[in-house]
């Protein structure tokens, strides 16, 4: 199983990016995204559970960002608008096999190799 992560870059506050995560050869109950600034743990971004589409979001990017599915090409995109300095961080897609949306790291079975995504003020 593999995941990969991609789009990040640096940006300035109030500009768009789009990350995506390609999963190879198969889906999961539950894809989402996570990140993590230099010093501090990772943290839960959005999440999407694949068979509904339902999402769940951190209060912190609710209204700004925005997780999608594609079931064609297995793939999940986290469009993020009116970026933040604060959102400096290294972007990782994560992926479970069952249940629900899980706001912390350890449910997630399956992880990506991080994208950085820099938003300079």
């Amino acid at each position: 199983v593999q995941l990969q992560a991609s789009g990040g870059g640096m940006v300035q506050a109030g500009d768009s990016l789009r990350l995506s995560c390609a999963a190879s050869g198969r889906t999961f109950s539950v894809m989402g995204w996570f990140r993590q600034a230099p010093g501090e743990e990772r943290e839960f971004v959005a999440g999407i559970r694949w068979s509904t589409g339902s999402t769940l979001y951190a209060d912190s990017v609710k209204g700004r960002f925005t997780i999608s599915r594609d079931n064609v090409k297995r793939m999940v995109y986290l469009q993020m608008n009116s970026l933040k300095p604060e959102d400096t961080a290294v972007y990782y897609c994560a992926a479970r096999d069952s249940g629900v949306i899980i706001r912390t790291t350890r449910p997630y079975e399956y992880w990506g190799q991080g994208t950085l995504v820099t938003v300079s003020s």
